[in-house]
């Protein structure tokens, strides 16, 4: 009866692994696809701008509708930008190592520099213990999550961003937060937060493609964390992820 169970087991992973595979593939191929005819309808309706901007008389709600078509080639890009990232993170090597999380979030907010010096943020940064993980893809991660907080306080006079860790259950782990005083979000909405393709406020107010926090929890859930969220309309998000803690994976595996 167990090796009945066992082989059971050992099919269905199979099967698993092979739908990942083919999911994969059908994604990075359709996202390649989508490329040649985006890329002729953005180049065509550049020319007809261009040729209606050089008329002598020209009709303004042509101008419109054609930036109106170049705007939507942008906006597919990226989604098809964001389709192909999320497709990578099942299939990209990744390695395992000691990591200064206290850094790489320094290193993460210097490249949001720009921002950071346009506005009225109040940026702080509790102590952060080192963990094991892929560098690449932990600041994949960071970058989406403070980029969210960023782009969701916009609207606030002072924006409040919050870094720090707190314990979870399992000894071995620790959890990482990104807290902000931004417009938050319901959470009776929160099953659709991680997934593909699904945003919680509308492109006019926030610009996005719905498919960073899916990636984002892929890459977590591969370097053995977990994620989640917590939300109060206008009062801000935070948003945890566990991984394991550098101390405790190093000696359990001396």
């Amino acid at each position: 009866m167990y090796d009945d169970l066992e082989r059971r087991v050992e099919e269905r992973t199979e099967q698993l692994t092979a739908a990942n595979k083919e999911l994969t593939a059908f994604s990075y191929s359709v996202s390649h696809d989508l490329r040649t005819p985006l890329r002729h309808i953005g180049g065509f309706a550049q020319l007809l701008q261009k040729r209606v901007t050089t008329a002598t008389e020209h009709d303004e709600r042509i101008l419109s509708y054609t930036q109106k078509i170049i705007d939507s080639v942008e906006e597919m890009n990226k989604l098809i930008d964001g389709l192909i990232t999320f497709s990578r993170m099942s299939r990209v090597e990744m390695v395992k190592i000691r990591i200064n999380l206290t850094e790489l979030v320094q290193d993460v907010l210097n490249d949001f520099q720009v921002e950071l010096g346009n506005r009225q943020i109040d940026v702080s940064v509790n102590f952060l213990p080192d963990v094991i993980g892929d560098p690449s893809l932990l600041r994949l991660v960071l970058v989406n999550l403070i980029a969210n907080a960023l782009k969701f306080t916009k609207k606030k006079d002072i924006a409040e961003i919050n870094i720090g860790t707190m314990p979870v259950k399992d000894p071995e782990k620790i959890a990482i937060y990104i807290r902000d005083n931004g417009i938050g979000f319901d959470m009776k909405y929160y099953d659709r937060l991680f997934g593909v393709f699904q945003r919680l406020h509308k492109n006019e107010e926030f610009e996005g493609t719905g498919i960073g926090l899916a990636t984002v929890q892929r890459v977590i859930r591969r370097m053995n964390g977990s994620i989640w969220a917590e939300g109060e309309v206008e009062k801000g998000a935070t948003f945890y992820f566990s991984m394991p803690k550098a101390e405790i994976s190093e000696e359990s595996e001396e």
